[in-house]
């Protein structure tokens, strides 16, 4: 004899469904957070509504209609082409001491390469060098670049070096933590597998670990390649050379024309950042 059949779920009244319920959560953890941030904005005195003061609005609407058209004549655009160039160069030379710095600094911090911890717990010796090592890129990345570069503006003087060796020290901190944590986030079981039948530390990584982390170490390598770029610039204003300081002398020259051609060759060098990471990316896929 056949069953009878269940009936079908009653569809719910229409205020029922229609009501969220999380709603009374999602009001109250708003309401914390403006409690919370409310504090914070009266001491770092938040006046958003200060920019719509008509005296700021003139002369905001003033800088901005010198912004057009931007100065494109020959000897500015030789200028312009110039200090692009040393940008790029400061940012790639940085970012290539930091490369050399954070490679080290990240396999010797991580502990997926330790053959004393895969049959038990990690020796001492090595414990006590992959924390130093981890201490290090704290160090390193805590210290801003900006205040790097006026460290070395010091001792080296005004020009290019000092924001090349401020890029190099910061960013070095930066690349070996972020190496690090996806060293340490990739599969440990073929590098494992490789180190319990004999493989070398350099092999264990080579065929084990960066065929699963390559194409993420090589985006963040060119993110933090753009990242360089606009610290280059921001490095300008501190003498370090390049369109930063270009753009720090037509700023204060109050040159609108020169501003706005000044941040459309920013605006470029991000955009080709960001293909030259799509195209790696492509290329390791």
């Amino acid at each position: 004899m056949r069953s009878p059949a269940r009936p079908s779920a009653l569809p719910l009244p229409a205020a029922a469904s229609a009501r969220d319920p999380a709603l009374l959560r999602r009001w109250g953890a708003l309401l914390v957070a403006l409690v919370l941030c409310w504090p914070l904005l009266v001491l770092t005195e938040f006046r958003p509504w200060t920019v719509f003061d008509q005296r700021s609005l003139r002369s905001t609407l003033g800088f901005l209609v010198q912004f057009v058209p931007p100065r494109a004549d020959a000897e500015f655009l030789r200028l312009l082409l110039r200090e692009t160039w040393r940008t790029v160069a400061i940012a790639t030379a940085g970012l290539t001491i930091a490369w050399c710095i954070a490679v080290p600094l990240a396999l010797g911090s991580t502990a997926r390469l330790s053959v004393s911890a895969l049959a038990s717990r990690m020796a001492t010796g090595p414990a006590l060098l992959r924390q130093g090592l981890r201490w290090t890129t704290i160090v390193l990345r805590s210290v801003p670049e900006l205040v790097w570069a006026l460290l070395f503006v010091r001792v080296v003087g005004l020009g290019p070096t000092a924001g090349v060796l401020a890029i190099g020290i910061a960013y070095g901190g930066m690349l070996g933590k972020v190496y690090a944590e996806i060293l340490e986030s990739a599969d440990p079981s073929t590098t494992e597998a490789l180190l319990r039948n004999g493989s070398g530390r350099l092999q264990a990584l080579l065929f084990g670990t960066l065929p699963q982390c390559g194409p993420e170490l090589v985006s963040y390598t060119v993110y933090r390649w753009e990242c360089a770029i606009r610290s280059s610039v921001v490095l300008g204003f501190v003498g370090a050379g390049g369109l930063g300081q270009e753009l720090d002398n037509a700023t204060k020259m109050f040159a609108g024309a020169e501003v706005s051609s000044i941040l459309l060759v920013f605006i470029a060098l991000v955009a080709l950042s960001d293909r030259v990471s799509a195209a790696l990316r492509r290329a390791m896929e």
